[in-house]
This record gives structure tokens, C-alpha cells and sequence, in this order.
């Protein structure tokens, strides 16, 4: 079910999705979706959550410089290249007008991963890898902004840019 979602989302977008057609697509009942989730934006979040699980994993042991910038460079993948990431681009979008997508987004998601990301770059900075020009919420905010930003505009990242961010914002100063 949670691939039947996100194929029609990337083929039909947002909201042409609707839960009979994920159901007929999953090949179940409409009540069989009912039973384990409430709504399209709930199935479209555990697909999220179940992708970015896969996909984009915060780098959990030990981060490096080079795995972070390699996380950056994922996320940034992620989100132009990957079916996946239009999920997460349709949801930011849609908890732009529905204050009930957006809580929801921000609880299941957005918030968990933050304290993910927010560890890493914890850890990273302990270790020497990096050292963060803002506090770890603006740090993150400034290195995904631009690259949502230009997913969201449907324009291609440029050339550079994520190395560019990581160097001006998490690469340690020589003293």
C-alpha cells in the first residue's frame, strides 16, 4: 500500500492522490486503508518516514566530516532525483495550507529526524569533524533551505552548492 501511494503521488501528484485510488492500485479494500491509517497525508508520511529510513540515513556512528557531507549530498539527491523525495516535497507543500498536515509532519517527521540530524552534528562537532557556525537547528535550516528550496522550484541544484554550505557553515576554522 505505502508503494501504491507513492507511485500515484509521483505519477498523478498530491492531489489527485486519493485513497480509493491507492487502494485499487494496492489491489485491497478501501476499508482495509481506513483500518491502519486515517488519510492520504498519513500513508504518504510512513512511506516518508520508510524512504528516508532507507535512502538517506543520518549518519549514526561516529559522524565524519565526509559522512555528513555525504548526508547533505544524499538529501540533496534525494530530493531532486529520487521518486521518494517528491513524497517529501508534496508533504512540505501541502502542511503549507492544511494546519493538520503540518503538525502532523513536524511530529512523525520533520521532529525526529531534526533530533537525529541535531545529534549528528552534536557528535561531529565533540570529535573535531566540524564546527558549526549556528546553533544546530539554524545550522540545518541553512544547509537544506537552498536545496529544498531549488527541489521545490524545480530547478537543479548548482554545481557546488552543498560543498559550498558545508565548507561556510560546519567546516572547523584553522586557528
Amino acid at each position: 500500500m505505502l508503494h501504491a501511494a507513492d507511485d500515484l503521488l509521483v505519477e498523478h501528484g498530491f492531489g489527485a492522490l486519493t485513497v480509493e485510488a491507492i487502494a485499487r492500485r494496492a489491489g485491497v479494500a478501501k476499508q482495509t486503508i481506513y483500518r491502519w491509517w486515517p488519510s492520504k497525508v498519513e500513508i504518504l508520511l510512513d512511506t516518508l518516514i520508510e524512504d528516508s529510513d532507507k535512502r538517506i540515513p543520518v549518519p549514526a556512528d561516529d559522524p565524519t566530516a565526509e559522512s555528513i557531507r555525504g548526508y547533505l549530498r544524499s538529501f540533496a539527491r534525494f530530493v531532486t532525483r529520487d521518486p521518494a523525495g517528491k513524497v517529501l516535497l508534496a508533504l512540505l507543500a501541502e502542511a503549507q495550507h492544511d494546519p493538520g498536515t503540518a503538525k502532523s509532519f513536524h511530529r512523525r517527521y520533520l521532529g525526529p529526524r531534526r533530533g537525529q540530524e541535531r545529534d549528528m552534528l552534536a557528535r561531529g562537532a565533540d570529535a573535531g569533524e566540524v564546527s558549526p557556525r549556528l546553533g544546530p537547528d539554524a545550522t540545518m535550516d541553512a544547509l537544506v533551505g537552498p536545496i529544498v528550496y531549488c527541489a521545490l522550484t524545480g530547478s537543479s541544484i548548482p554545481r557546488g552548492l552543498v560543498d559550498n554550505l558545508f565548507e561556510d557553515l560546519l567546516r572547523p576554522r584553522a586557528d
